[in-house]
Protein backbone atom coordinates (compact mmCIF):
# COMPACT_ATOMS: atom_id res chain seq x y z
CA UNK A 1 0.00 0.00 0.00
CA UNK A 2 1.47 3.35 -1.06
CA UNK A 3 0.16 6.16 1.12
CA UNK A 4 0.00 9.74 -0.07
CA UNK A 5 -0.08 11.41 3.34
CA UNK A 6 0.81 10.88 6.97
CA UNK A 7 -2.80 11.52 7.98
CA UNK A 8 -4.02 8.60 5.85
CA UNK A 9 -1.60 6.22 7.60
CA UNK A 10 -2.56 7.42 11.05
CA UNK A 11 -6.25 7.19 10.17
CA UNK A 12 -5.80 3.52 9.18
CA UNK A 13 -3.77 2.81 12.31
CA UNK A 14 -6.52 4.25 14.48
CA UNK A 15 -9.08 2.05 12.73
CA UNK A 16 -6.95 -1.03 13.38
CA UNK A 17 -5.67 -1.53 9.83
CA UNK A 18 -1.96 -2.33 10.06
CA UNK A 19 0.91 -3.74 7.99
CA UNK A 20 3.88 -5.86 9.08
CA UNK A 21 6.32 -3.34 7.56
CA UNK A 22 6.12 0.46 7.34
CA UNK A 23 8.74 1.99 5.07
CA UNK A 24 8.76 5.77 5.63
CA UNK A 25 11.08 7.56 3.25
CA UNK A 26 11.83 10.97 1.79
CA UNK A 27 13.46 14.30 2.52
CA UNK A 28 10.76 15.89 4.70
CA UNK A 29 11.46 14.56 8.18
CA UNK A 30 8.41 16.13 9.83
CA UNK A 31 5.78 13.87 8.25
CA UNK A 32 7.96 10.76 8.56
CA UNK A 33 8.60 11.40 12.25
CA UNK A 34 4.92 12.09 12.84
CA UNK A 35 4.00 8.58 11.66
CA UNK A 36 6.93 6.85 13.38
CA UNK A 37 6.23 8.68 16.65
CA UNK A 38 2.55 7.77 16.49
CA UNK A 39 3.36 4.08 16.09
CA UNK A 40 5.97 4.24 18.84
CA UNK A 41 3.55 5.86 21.28
CA UNK A 42 0.29 4.09 20.38
CA UNK A 43 0.80 0.63 18.88
CA UNK A 44 1.47 -0.92 22.30
CA UNK A 45 0.46 0.14 25.79
CA UNK A 46 3.03 1.24 28.34
CA UNK A 47 3.55 -2.20 29.86
CA UNK A 48 3.81 -3.92 26.49
CA UNK A 49 6.36 -1.38 25.27
CA UNK A 50 8.77 -2.37 28.04
CA UNK A 51 9.01 -5.93 26.70
CA UNK A 52 7.99 -5.84 23.05
CA UNK A 53 9.20 -2.55 21.57
CA UNK A 54 12.71 -1.65 20.47
CA UNK A 55 14.13 1.48 18.81
CA UNK A 56 17.25 0.81 16.73
CA UNK A 57 19.50 3.24 14.85
CA UNK A 58 21.02 2.66 11.44
CA UNK A 59 24.54 3.70 12.44
CA UNK A 60 24.56 1.19 15.34
CA UNK A 61 23.26 -1.99 13.69
CA UNK A 62 23.43 -3.98 10.47
CA UNK A 63 20.36 -5.03 8.52
CA UNK A 64 21.08 -8.65 9.44
CA UNK A 65 20.74 -7.73 13.12
CA UNK A 66 17.49 -5.86 12.46
CA UNK A 67 16.03 -8.85 10.61
CA UNK A 68 17.08 -11.20 13.41
CA UNK A 69 15.20 -9.03 15.92
CA UNK A 70 12.18 -8.75 13.61
CA UNK A 71 11.96 -12.55 13.38
CA UNK A 72 11.63 -12.93 17.14
CA UNK A 73 8.21 -13.47 18.71
CA UNK A 74 6.64 -11.04 21.19
CA UNK A 75 6.92 -11.76 24.89
CA UNK A 76 3.95 -10.06 26.57
CA UNK A 77 1.59 -9.00 23.77
CA UNK A 78 0.25 -10.14 20.42
CA UNK A 79 2.86 -8.18 18.50
CA UNK A 80 6.28 -6.61 18.86
CA UNK A 81 7.21 -3.23 17.41
CA UNK A 82 10.67 -2.58 15.96
CA UNK A 83 11.47 0.98 14.89
CA UNK A 84 14.61 1.46 12.82
CA UNK A 85 15.51 5.14 12.75
CA UNK A 86 18.14 6.72 10.47
CA UNK A 87 17.95 3.69 8.18
CA UNK A 88 19.78 5.60 5.44
CA UNK A 89 22.94 4.99 7.50
CA UNK A 90 22.56 1.23 7.80
CA UNK A 91 24.73 -1.36 6.12
CA UNK A 92 23.23 -3.78 3.59
CA UNK A 93 19.80 -2.16 3.38
CA UNK A 94 19.01 -4.22 0.27
CA UNK A 95 19.01 -7.42 2.31
CA UNK A 96 15.75 -6.24 3.89
CA UNK A 97 14.09 -7.24 0.59
CA UNK A 98 14.21 -10.92 1.57
CA UNK A 99 12.52 -10.32 4.94
CA UNK A 100 9.85 -8.16 3.31
CA UNK A 101 8.87 -11.06 1.02
CA UNK A 102 7.62 -13.03 4.04
CA UNK A 103 7.52 -10.77 7.10
CA UNK A 104 6.53 -12.09 10.51
CA UNK A 105 2.90 -11.10 11.07
CA UNK A 106 3.45 -10.67 14.82
CA UNK A 107 6.11 -7.99 14.18
CA UNK A 108 5.51 -4.41 13.10
CA UNK A 109 8.76 -3.15 11.58
CA UNK A 110 8.97 0.61 11.00
CA UNK A 111 11.84 1.81 8.80
CA UNK A 112 12.65 5.54 8.87
CA UNK A 113 14.69 6.23 5.73
CA UNK A 114 15.43 9.94 5.28
CA UNK A 115 15.84 10.00 1.52
CA UNK A 116 14.03 8.52 -1.49
CA UNK A 117 14.44 4.80 -2.16
CA UNK A 118 15.38 3.60 -5.64
CA UNK A 119 12.05 2.46 -7.09
CA UNK A 120 13.85 0.05 -9.41
CA UNK A 121 15.29 -1.90 -6.48
CA UNK A 122 14.12 -5.33 -5.40
CA UNK A 123 13.41 -3.90 -1.94
CA UNK A 124 10.93 -1.35 -3.29
CA UNK A 125 9.22 -3.93 -5.49
CA UNK A 126 8.81 -6.29 -2.55
CA UNK A 127 7.56 -3.52 -0.30
CA UNK A 128 4.77 -2.77 -2.78
CA UNK A 129 3.36 -6.29 -2.34
CA UNK A 130 2.46 -6.36 1.35
CA UNK A 131 3.89 -3.32 3.15
CA UNK A 132 2.96 0.28 3.82
CA UNK A 133 5.07 2.79 1.88
CA UNK A 134 5.06 6.52 2.45
CA UNK A 135 7.27 9.02 0.63
CA UNK A 136 7.48 12.40 2.32
CA UNK A 137 8.63 15.10 -0.11
CA UNK A 138 9.91 18.50 0.89
CA UNK A 139 7.30 21.22 0.65
CA UNK A 140 8.04 23.91 -1.89
CA UNK A 141 8.84 27.29 -0.35
CA UNK A 142 5.63 28.80 -1.70
CA UNK A 143 3.58 26.12 0.09
CA UNK A 144 5.07 26.76 3.54
CA UNK A 145 2.76 29.61 4.49
CA UNK A 146 -0.30 27.60 3.47
CA UNK A 147 0.97 24.69 5.56
CA UNK A 148 1.35 27.03 8.55
CA UNK A 149 -2.24 28.26 8.13
CA UNK A 150 -3.47 24.67 7.89
CA UNK A 151 -1.38 23.47 10.83
CA UNK A 152 -2.58 26.28 13.09
CA UNK A 153 -6.17 25.47 12.07
CA UNK A 154 -5.61 21.84 13.09
CA UNK A 155 -4.69 23.12 16.55
CA UNK A 156 -8.04 24.88 16.80
CA UNK A 157 -6.66 28.36 16.15
CA UNK A 158 -6.22 30.67 13.17
CA UNK A 159 -3.49 32.80 11.62
CA UNK A 160 -3.76 35.29 8.76
CA UNK A 161 -1.76 34.79 5.56
CA UNK A 162 0.54 37.78 6.16
CA UNK A 163 1.53 36.51 9.62
CA UNK A 164 2.10 33.04 8.16
CA UNK A 165 4.37 34.61 5.53
CA UNK A 166 6.37 36.33 8.26
CA UNK A 167 6.92 33.03 10.03
CA UNK A 168 7.85 31.23 6.82
CA UNK A 169 10.37 33.91 5.89
CA UNK A 170 11.97 33.96 9.33
CA UNK A 171 11.91 30.22 10.11
CA UNK A 172 12.56 28.79 6.64
CA UNK A 173 11.14 25.44 5.47
CA UNK A 174 11.99 23.31 8.52
CA UNK A 175 8.48 22.11 9.42
CA UNK A 176 9.58 20.63 12.75
CA UNK A 177 11.01 24.00 13.77
CA UNK A 178 7.89 25.81 12.59
CA UNK A 179 5.59 23.39 14.46
CA UNK A 180 7.68 23.93 17.59
CA UNK A 181 7.41 27.73 17.32
CA UNK A 182 3.66 27.51 16.67
CA UNK A 183 3.36 25.39 19.80
CA UNK A 184 5.13 28.08 21.81
CA UNK A 185 2.85 30.76 20.38
CA UNK A 186 -0.27 28.78 21.24
CA UNK A 187 0.91 28.44 24.83
CA UNK A 188 1.28 32.22 25.12
CA UNK A 189 -2.10 33.12 23.62
CA UNK A 190 -4.28 35.04 26.02
CA UNK A 191 -7.29 33.13 27.46
CA UNK A 192 -10.12 33.21 24.95
CA UNK A 193 -7.87 34.31 22.08
CA UNK A 194 -8.29 32.26 18.92
CA UNK A 195 -5.88 33.95 16.50
CA UNK A 196 -2.12 34.28 16.13
CA UNK A 197 -1.38 37.83 15.01
CA UNK A 198 1.71 39.67 13.75
CA UNK A 199 1.92 41.47 17.11
CA UNK A 200 1.83 38.14 18.92
CA UNK A 201 4.61 36.77 16.69
CA UNK A 202 6.76 39.87 17.17
CA UNK A 203 6.37 39.74 20.95
CA UNK A 204 7.13 36.04 21.34
CA UNK A 205 9.43 35.08 18.45
CA UNK A 206 11.16 38.36 17.72
CA UNK A 207 10.05 38.83 14.11
CA UNK A 208 9.39 42.51 13.49
CA UNK A 209 5.99 43.16 11.93
CA UNK A 210 7.22 46.53 10.62
CA UNK A 211 10.76 45.77 9.50
CA UNK A 212 10.83 42.68 7.30
CA UNK A 213 11.19 41.77 3.65
CA UNK A 214 7.45 41.83 2.99
CA UNK A 215 7.18 45.39 4.28
CA UNK A 216 10.23 46.25 2.18
CA UNK A 217 8.50 44.84 -0.89
CA UNK A 218 5.41 46.94 -0.13
CA UNK A 219 7.57 50.06 0.20
CA UNK A 220 9.25 49.31 -3.13
CA UNK A 221 5.89 48.70 -4.85
CA UNK A 222 4.67 52.09 -3.62
CA UNK A 223 8.08 53.68 -4.33
CA UNK A 224 8.08 54.87 -0.73
CA UNK A 225 11.78 55.69 -0.36
CA UNK A 226 11.46 56.91 3.23
CA UNK A 227 9.83 53.68 4.45
CA UNK A 228 12.27 51.55 2.45
CA UNK A 229 15.26 53.35 3.98
CA UNK A 230 13.85 52.94 7.50
CA UNK A 231 13.60 49.20 6.91
CA UNK A 232 17.12 49.02 5.44
CA UNK A 233 18.47 50.94 8.46
CA UNK A 234 16.84 48.36 10.73
CA UNK A 235 18.32 45.52 8.67
CA UNK A 236 21.78 47.11 8.91
CA UNK A 237 21.50 47.33 12.71
CA UNK A 238 20.22 43.74 12.99
CA UNK A 239 22.25 41.82 10.36
CA UNK A 240 21.93 38.44 12.08
CA UNK A 241 18.14 38.57 11.93
CA UNK A 242 18.08 40.13 8.47
CA UNK A 243 20.98 38.82 6.35
CA UNK A 244 21.42 40.51 3.00
CA UNK A 245 21.36 37.21 1.12
CA UNK A 246 17.79 36.59 2.34
CA UNK A 247 16.67 40.09 1.34
CA UNK A 248 18.22 39.74 -2.12
CA UNK A 249 16.62 36.31 -2.57
CA UNK A 250 13.24 37.71 -1.55
CA UNK A 251 13.53 40.63 -3.99
CA UNK A 252 14.79 38.40 -6.79
CA UNK A 253 11.82 36.07 -6.36
CA UNK A 254 9.44 39.01 -6.31
CA UNK A 255 10.74 40.70 -9.47
CA UNK A 256 11.16 37.37 -11.27
CA UNK A 257 7.46 36.78 -10.70
CA UNK A 258 6.71 40.25 -12.09
CA UNK A 259 8.63 39.39 -15.25
CA UNK A 260 6.67 36.15 -15.63
CA UNK A 261 3.39 38.06 -15.29
CA UNK A 262 4.31 40.27 -18.24
CA UNK A 263 4.44 37.17 -20.42
CA UNK A 264 1.12 35.73 -19.20
CA UNK A 265 -1.70 36.19 -21.74
CA UNK A 266 -4.23 35.95 -18.91
CA UNK A 267 -3.34 38.37 -16.14
CA UNK A 268 -6.36 37.72 -13.95
CA UNK A 269 -5.69 37.37 -10.23
CA UNK A 270 -6.80 33.73 -10.23
CA UNK A 271 -4.57 32.79 -13.17
CA UNK A 272 -1.55 34.61 -11.74
CA UNK A 273 -2.01 32.78 -8.44
CA UNK A 274 -2.32 29.45 -10.27
CA UNK A 275 0.62 29.95 -12.63
CA UNK A 276 3.02 31.28 -9.98
CA UNK A 277 1.87 28.91 -7.22
CA UNK A 278 1.18 31.81 -4.85
CA UNK A 279 -1.68 32.79 -2.59
CA UNK A 280 -4.29 35.09 -4.20
CA UNK A 281 -3.22 37.71 -1.65
CA UNK A 282 0.29 37.67 -3.14
CA UNK A 283 -1.05 37.62 -6.71
CA UNK A 284 -3.02 40.78 -6.00
CA UNK A 285 0.11 42.48 -4.68
CA UNK A 286 2.11 41.47 -7.74
CA UNK A 287 -0.55 42.79 -10.10
CA UNK A 288 -0.46 46.07 -8.21
CA UNK A 289 3.31 46.25 -8.66
CA UNK A 290 3.26 46.02 -12.47
CA UNK A 291 1.48 49.37 -12.55
CA UNK A 292 4.62 51.04 -11.19
CA UNK A 293 7.28 48.90 -12.86
CA UNK A 294 7.46 48.37 -16.61
CA UNK A 295 8.84 45.18 -18.12
CA UNK A 296 12.03 47.00 -19.10
CA UNK A 297 12.48 48.36 -15.58
CA UNK A 298 11.92 44.91 -14.06
CA UNK A 299 14.53 43.44 -16.41
CA UNK A 300 17.04 46.07 -15.28
CA UNK A 301 16.20 45.47 -11.61
CA UNK A 302 16.90 41.75 -11.96
CA UNK A 303 20.31 42.64 -13.44
CA UNK A 304 20.91 44.99 -10.48
CA UNK A 305 20.03 42.24 -8.01
CA UNK A 306 22.60 39.94 -9.62
CA UNK A 307 25.22 42.70 -9.50
CA UNK A 308 24.62 43.51 -5.84
CA UNK A 309 24.53 39.85 -4.89
CA UNK A 310 28.05 39.55 -6.33
CA UNK A 311 29.18 42.72 -4.55
CA UNK A 312 27.76 41.43 -1.26
CA UNK A 313 29.99 38.38 -1.73
CA UNK A 314 33.07 40.58 -2.22
CA UNK A 315 33.21 40.89 -6.00
CA UNK A 316 34.42 44.40 -6.89
CA UNK A 317 33.75 45.45 -3.32
CA UNK A 318 36.35 45.70 -0.59
CA UNK A 319 34.85 48.04 1.98
CA UNK A 320 31.17 48.90 1.41
CA UNK A 321 28.95 47.35 4.09
CA UNK A 322 25.85 45.30 3.36
CA UNK A 323 23.68 48.08 4.77
CA UNK A 324 25.21 50.63 2.41
CA UNK A 325 24.89 48.23 -0.51
CA UNK A 326 21.19 47.75 0.20
CA UNK A 327 20.63 51.51 0.38
CA UNK A 328 22.31 51.93 -3.01
CA UNK A 329 20.29 49.07 -4.48
CA UNK A 330 16.92 50.25 -3.21
CA UNK A 331 17.60 53.79 -4.46
CA UNK A 332 18.33 52.42 -7.94
CA UNK A 333 15.26 50.17 -7.87
CA UNK A 334 12.72 52.87 -7.02
CA UNK A 335 14.19 55.59 -9.24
Amino acid sequence: MQYKSDTDIIKDLKSGKTYPVYFLMGEEAYFIDKVADYIQENMLNETEREFDQQVLYGDDVSMEQVVDVAKQFPMMSQRQVIILREAQLIRNLDSLAYYVEKPLVSTTLVVVYRKPLDKRSKLFKNLKKNSAIFESAKLRDWHIKDWIVSYVREQGRSIDVRSAELMAEYLGNDLSKIANEVGKLLLTLAPGSKSITAEHIERNIGISKEFNNFELQDAIIAKNVLKANRIIDYFAKNPNKNPMVVTLSSLFGFFSNLMIIYYLPNKSEANVASQLHVHPFVAKKLLGAIRNYSAGKVFNIIALLREYDARAKGVNNSSVTHGELLKELIFKIVH
